[in-house]
């Protein structure tokens, strides 16, 4: 069974004087976007990048997850971080996972396995083929 996401912006003025605002159609979030923030960055308005990111980092946790219950090891406790770079005028660039999990019977070097296959096979990275993908650290947890 297939799945549509949706989310729509409205963008109001140019590019560099303009700013929008970005849905989800779940309705859990509205946001604004604009381009001082894409281009310089900004802790108060979020970016297409940063949207992709949290993305990136949600699937990413769920393919993990899912890969270590098929193992018979699931995780207690997965936490992901990913980070969008985007450079104006050339797009995105890359996204760099950092993963740190609590998982009961599996060590060090069984997990980071685990970790990188995910980093290849989740949907989302499949969905970024063009763009530099890279696992920074996965960390097991005692």
């Amino acid at each position: 069974m297939a799945v549509q996401s949706k989310a729509s912006t409205t963008w109001k003025g140019g590019l560099a004087d303009g700013s929008g605002t970005t849905a989800l159609a779940s309705g859990v979030a509205t946001v604004g976007v604009n381009w001082k923030a894409r281009a310089e960055g900004s802790a108060d308005t979020t970016t297409p990048e940063e949207l992709l990111a949290a993305a990136h980092a949600s699937c990413y946790s769920m393919a993990l997850s899912h890969a270590l219950g098929e193992n018979g090891t699931p995780p207690t406790q997965i936490d992901v971080t990913a980070e969008v770079t985007f450079v104006p005028g050339e797009g995105v660039r890359s996204s760099v996972l950092t993963v740190t999990a609590t998982v009961e019977g599996i060590d060090q070097v069984a997990f980071g396995e685990f970790a990188e296959d995910a980093k290849e096979n989740c949907p989302i990275s499949k969905a970024l083929g063009g763009v530099h993908l890279s696992l920074e650290s996965a960390t097991l947890l005692d």
